[in-house]
């Protein structure tokens, strides 16, 4: 997916394109030369494109967050194992020391 290097979030460019839809349907009904019901039939045609686009656009979102909770969960399984293998190469190189450290009796207090 390309970067986005506007500063727009994509739920400003969802408004400015639903409004852009709006107040084209708007325009093209009180400019057109038609029918009252052709108007209408019209409005109806641009409302359900609308509401397809915006569909579509919600469907993309959806997908992109399952993406990246997805991948946040993958990150952080990663993590944590990393995590959890340098805590045990601690515990490795530290036993040595702490063996030898209770074998040692001047070294208790």
């Amino acid at each position: 997916m390309g970067e986005n290097n506007s500063g727009a979030s994509a739920g400003s460019v969802a408004l400015a394109f639903l409004s852009g839809i709006l107040l084209g349907a708007a325009t093209a009904f009180l400019l057109a030369p038609q029918t009252g019901q052709e108007s209408r039939d019209g409005l109806l045609r641009a409302a359900r494109r609308a509401g397809d686009d915006f569909k579509d656009i919600s469907d993309r979102a959806t997908d992109t967050w399952d993406d990246v909770v997805g991948k946040s969960r993958e990150f952080i399984s990663e993590a944590g194992s990393v995590v959890k293998d340098a805590v045990e190469a601690g515990r490795e190189a530290m036993r040595p020391v702490r063996d030898s450290s209770r074998d040692d009796p001047t070294s208790q207090p």
